[in-house]
């Protein structure tokens, strides 16, 4: 992979970026999320009375939906469901609405790869588009060479899709954050395929971690006019 990529870009280059909220009227939240020819709408349901079986009383269930582009769900669909449940699981504070149940719903609009990437960016715009309280923003990255594409992927002996933790303090309401949680280092969600070194992998963490920065910083850009009870959209 040391030759220039397809598309003009360098290793450490991001494709353009694009977020909307409140796409959808009828969700209690919504999202798009696109990189570059990747996108995905992320619609959140909720909270509404639990109904399921086993809930914990004392904490909020997060349910997730996948919906691919075309066709029934799948093996790879169900693993990325497990994975955005547990990640959201992770930064959604589950303590505010007990006994409570949110969907998120996940379509896939197109894939040209970082799909995982993009319905993550997604479901965490789409929360706080809902006002759903949450510990910090998951900014996400994957191998060495960032953001790549589906023919990218193809040609990769090994990849990593990981989540980093971040600081939303100046974007969400005073009071809708856990105090005392750690957000500035560690990491949320790390999930590899194929083959690589530890010292590859360490060294996709440092490229993640401040690639992650740069998503963070654009979402944080694209929800701060938007707010729930911001003033700046009075009148």
């Amino acid at each position: 992979m040391d030759i220039d990529r397809e598309d003009g870009r360098t290793r450490n280059q991001l494709r353009p970026l694009a977020c909307t909220r409140g796409v959808l009227h009828r969700a209690h939240g919504s999202a798009s999320w696109s990189q570059g020819d990747t996108k995905v709408l992320a619609a959140v349901y909720g909270p509404k009375a639990g109904a399921k079986k086993n809930e914990n009383p004392e904490k909020a269930c997060i349910e997730v939906i996948w919906k691919p582009k075309t066709g029934q769900i799948g093996k790879l669909e169900k693993e990325y469901e497990m994975i955005l449940k547990r990640t959201l699981q992770s930064i959604i504070i589950l303590t505010v609405n007990p006994n409570t149940t949110t969907s998120v719903v996940v379509q896939v609009v197109n894939d040209d790869g970082a799909l995982l990437v993009c319905a993550i960016n997604a479901a965490c715009a789409a929360l706080v588009d809902a006002g759903i309280p949450m510990k910090h923003l998951a900014g996400e990255d994957e191998h060495v060479i960032l953001d790549p594409t589906k023919l990218e992927v193809q040609k990769m002996k090994g990849f990593a899709y990981l989540v980093f933790p971040n600081s939303v303090r100046s974007v969400l309401p005073e009071g809708s954050l856990a105090k005392g949680e750690p957000v500035e280092h560690g990491i949320i969600t790390s999930v590899t395929h194929g083959v690589m070194s530890v010292e590859g992998y360490f060294n996709c963490l440092d490229r993640g971690r401040a690639a992650s920065a740069r998503l963070s910083d654009f979402l944080r850009r694209s929800l701060q006019s938007q707010l729930p009870g911001d003033s700046s959209k009075a009148g």
